[in-house]
């Protein structure tokens, strides 16, 4: 399997993952954000929205697209980490985000 078959697959799990959670599973989302992280709906909106430009980013044909979509998807993981590590969450739950992580950080190294 050539490099470039391996990162069309990666960033199809990673876009895909990033629109079945925040648009599938979007009501789960809104409680997370309120209850779990105490966050206000303005923060959890925003976030949604730059997640999905980046998923989309990702799979765009323009490079530099792929470039930002990949690094923004990385900051907002980083977040989603240490959000989870000031909650206290359970590592079931922090394990999404570091997974999510460790793959945009293989796509970067592939690159």
């Amino acid at each position: 399997m050539s490099i470039e078959m391996i990162t069309t697959v990666i960033k199809t799990v990673i876009s895909t993952t990033l629109f079945f959670v925040w648009v599938v599973r979007y009501k789960n989302i809104i409680t997370e954000f309120r209850r779990d992280y105490n966050y206000p709906d303005w923060l959890r909106d925003v976030t949604g929205i730059t997640k999905l430009s980046c998923a989309v980013m990702l799979v765009s044909s323009n490079p530099e697209l792929n470039n930002l979509g990949l690094k923004g998807i990385i900051f907002l993981m980083c977040f989603a980490i240490l959000t989870h590590i000031r909650v206290k969450s359970a590592f079931g739950k922090v394990l999404p985000s570091i997974a999510l992580l460790s793959l945009c950080l293989t796509l970067l190294f592939l690159a």
